[in-house]
C-alpha cells in the first residue's frame, strides 16, 4: 500500500505537481514587495532603515502623520479627477477617431493612419520645451487652463490621446460587420446614431481596456506633471511622494508607503468596474444592436 501511494505522489509530482511549485514561487515573489510595502506602512516606526517584512510594532501613525503634515488630501483628488477625465476624454475621443478611419473613406487616411503611429514612436516629452512656452502665454492670458491647474495638464495629455489607442480601436471596428451599418442607414438612422446606438456597445471591450490603460498610466504619470504642477496643492500624488523622499528617503519612507497604497484603491476600483464590461461586452452589445 504504501509503495503504491509513492508511485502516485510521483506521478502527479512529475506530471503536475512542478506546475503548483512554480506557482507558489511566482505568487511569492510577486507578494513580496506588497507585504513590505504594507509592513512598512503600518510601522509606526516610519523610516526605511526599520521597515521590515514583519514589522516590531503596527499602527496608523504614519497616516496621521501623512495627512497632518502634507496636503495629501489634495494630492489625491487632483490625481483622481486628472486620470478620470483624461481617460474618458481619451476614449470618446479616440473611438471617433477610429469610426472615422474604420467606416469612411477620404483622402489622406492611409496617411493619417501612418502619421499617428510615427508620432507615438517619439515620446512626449520630448516637446515638453515648446510646450512649457506655449503654456507660459497660456497662464498669462487664460490662467484657469495654464500651469498649476489640472485643466492645463489635462490639456497636454490630451495632446497625445490619439495614436495607438485609435489603432487598436480601429481594429476591433473592423470586425464590428459592415451590414449593421448598412441596415442602420436603411432604416433612417445618421452616422451619430449609428455610432452611438449599434456601434458602441458593440466594442465595449476595447473602450473598457483603453480607458483602463490609460487611467493606469495617467495616475502614474511623473515627468510632465513634475513641470507643469509647480504650487504643492496643486500636485498630484505621484509628484507629493516623490518630494517627501527626495530629499529625506529614510525619515518620511513610512508616509511614502501609507501613499503608494492609498493611490492603489482607485486604480482597483476601476478595474473592478471596467472588468465586467471587458467579459461580457460583446454578448450585451450584440442584444443592444
Amino acid at each position: 500500500m504504501a509503495t503504491t501511494t509513492g508511485n502516485r505522489t510521483l506521478r502527479w509530482a512529475r506530471r503536475s505537481g512542478w506546475r503548483h511549485l512554480v506557482i507558489w514561487v511566482a505568487l511569492a515573489f510577486a507578494l513580496f514587495p506588497i507585504l513590505f510595502v504594507v509592513s512598512a506602512a503600518l510601522n509606526p516606526l516610519g523610516t526605511l532603515s526599520t521597515s521590515q517584512l514583519v514589522p516590531s510594532g503596527f499602527g496608523l501613525d504614519n497616516a496621521v502623520r501623512l495627512f497632518r503634515n502634507t496636503p495629501f488630501g489634495d494630492w489625491y483628488l487632483n490625481s483622481i479627477l486628472i486620470a478620470l477625465a483624461n481617460a474618458a476624454a481619451t476614449v470618446f475621443l479616440s473611438a471617433l477617431a477610429a469610426y472615422a478611419f474604420s467606416r469612411f473613406r477620404f483622402t489622406g487616411r492611409r496617411v493619417g493612419l501612418f502619421g499617428l503611429l510615427l508620432i507615438q514612436m517619439f515620446p512626449q516629452f520630448l516637446a515638453i520645451v515648446a510646450i512649457y512656452l506655449m503654456f507660459t502665454t497660456v497662464t498669462e492670458y487664460w490662467p484657469s487652463i495654464g500651469f498649476d491647474t489640472p485643466w492645463g495638464l489635462l490639456l497636454v495629455y490630451l495632446g497625445g490621446a490619439l495614436g495607438v489607442n485609435t489603432w487598436l480601436m480601429k481594429g476591433f471596428f473592423d470586425t464590428v460587420p459592415r451590414e449593421l451599418d448598412e441596415s442602420a442607414r436603411v432604416d433612417g438612422a445618421s452616422h451619430a446614431q449609428t455610432f452611438f446606438r449599434i456601434m458602441l456597445p458593440l466594442v465595449t471591450p476595447v473602450l473598457a481596456i483603453v480607458g483602463l490603460l490609460v487611467f493606469i498610466a495617467t495616475i502614474n504619470e511623473f515627468l510632465i506633471a513634475s513641470v507643469f504642477l509647480r504650487d504643492p496643492e496643486a500636485k498630484t500624488v505621484a509628484l507629493g511622494l516623490y518630494g517627501m523622499i527626495s530629499g529625506e528617503r529614510d525619515a518620511n519612507f513610512g508616509m511614502f508607503a501609507v501613499g503608494t497604497l492609498l493611490i492603489a484603491l482607485p486604480t482597483m476600483a476601476v478595474f473592478w468596474f471596467l472588468q465586467r464590461f471587458i467579459a461580457e461586452g460583446l454578448t450585451s452589445g450584440a442584444v443592444k444592436g
